[in-house]
């Protein structure tokens, strides 16, 4: 009989403890999102201060990263395809993804020290390689803590793994403001967080350890008749709806320290407080949507996720002051997470076949909507009559993509409402 760890990593007392379980995972998506993509955002003015990079090729570096995102994710999906269904195999592959987990941890450390080594004709690799490891990161360990806690009985607890991408932000938006306020450069900034990086992942590894099911119990799906919502075009709304969700928050998690100082007077405290804010958002949305009732229309919440969104962008347009900012951020934030954390389930609802897959599918559309929008920003900041007009209008796009995609969710639930299928 299949036991829960591999035979070269016997079973350890965290790993059989939920709450263990879910810090780990915050920890990991910590350190692989909040740090290894995200700390990118509040050390781009730095940067900007230190003449290493212009607006433009701080663009491109962004676009490195959500490329090698993509790339992360179309090899996660990949993965489960190319294992044949004999049991040894399949356990195998289930092994992989628990090493590509660690691998990605070890990337993103050393990754994320390279940046802070003066070699700028290096910089796009390291930040595509970044890419392609919090990807691994994201969905290894997302979807190995998730269905840990969901064999030890604890599966509202998931919620608390995506907290870590918040706090990770949070983390380098304080930590990068003290670091202007020295006078430090950004070569510095990175080199810190990569020592955090450390910090955190050395919290993980104890816990990270052999597949989290049994084969027979992970890979055995329900058959029969598909229920209503289950469908190709279900899938495919879904796949369209979280790939704008990817272009919609990119513009602002990318730029807006940048677009804060640009509309603020020179000087002003407050543009080193908004990324912050906007972690602190994620990490509190994250906690807040472990309390959502199991019976709720995943799809619903993500349409409301996405009204909260929208509108955060549009009064950072209509408010560009410290108040507006301030609340665009927070609001912005709040339901970033709780978004990946309800379209993961509603893929499970939607194709439980698919096992990891579709999800990885999921990531690669969110992965194309953030490789949009950089290159369009930098498009329209070259062919605006100034600078804060560009932004204006990449921010309108990205509100707009939002609102397309609620109305997509709209559409799915009251197409195929949940209660025709029980």
């Amino acid at each position: 009989m299949e036991t829960l760890t591999s035979p070269r990593a016997p079973a350890t007392a965290l790993a059989d403890q939920p709450l263990a379980v879910a810090l780990a995972g915050m920890a990991a998506l910590a350190a692989a999102m909040g740090i290894g993509r995200f700390a990118f955002t509040p050390l781009l003015p730095m940067m900007l201060h230190d003449g290493v990079v212009t607006l433009a090729g701080g663009s491109w570096l962004a676009t490195a990263n959500y490329l090698g995102y993509l790339i992360g994710a179309l090899a996660c999906m990949a993965l489960p395809w190319v294992a044949p269904r004999a049991r040894q195999r399949w356990h195998a592959v289930r092994l992989a993804r628990w090493g590509l987990a660690r691998w990605g941890l070890a990337a993103t450390v050393l990754l994320t020290l390279g940046m802070a080594l003066p070699l700028p004709a290096t910089w796009p690799a390291l930040r595509f390689a970044a890419g392609v490891a919090s990807a691994m990161v994201f969905l290894n360990v997302s979807v190995w803590c998730m269905v840990r806690l969901v064999a030890l009985g604890q599966p509202a607890l998931g919620g608390l793994i995506f907290c870590g991408p918040g706090l990770g932000i949070v983390l380098t938006g304080l930590s990068a403001s003290a670091m202007v306020a020295l006078g430090w450069p950004a070569a510095a900034g990175w080199a810190v967080f990569g020592l955090l990086s450390v910090g955190l992942c050395a919290a993980v590894w104890p816990v990270l350890q052999g597949v989290a099911l049994p084969a027979p119990a992970a890979a055995t799906h329900a058959l029969g008749a598909a229920l209503p919502g289950q469908g190709p075009l279900a899938r495919t709304g879904l796949t369209l709806a979280y790939g704008l969700a990817g272009l919609g928050y990119i513009v602002t998690a990318t730029f807006l320290p940048v677009i804060a100082r640009a509309a603020l007077p020179a000087g002003s405290p407050w543009p080193d407080l908004f990324w912050p804010l906007f972690g602190a958002g994620v990490a509190l949305g994250a906690l807040l949507s472990t309390r959502t009732p199991a019976a709720w229309d995943r799809r619903w919440l993500l349409m409301a996720a996405y009204a909260v969104q929208a509108g955060a962008i549009a009064l950072s347009l209509v408010w560009p002051g410290p108040a507006g900012f301030a609340l665009g951020s927070l609001l912005l934030g709040l339901p970033f997470t709780a978004i990946t954390f309800y379209a993961l389930q509603e893929a499970r609802r939607v194709w439980p076949a698919a096992g990891d897959s579709f999800p990885g599918l999921l990531t690669a559309a969110y992965g194309i909507g953030q490789i949009v929008g950089p290159p369009m920003v930098a498009w329209m900041l070259h062919h605006a009559a100034t600078q804060g007009q560009g932004f204006v209008y990449g921010l309108a796009v990205a509100a707009a993509a939002l609102g397309l995609g609620a109305v997509v969710y709209a559409a799915m639930a009251w197409r195929w409402p949940l209660g025709r299928g029980r």
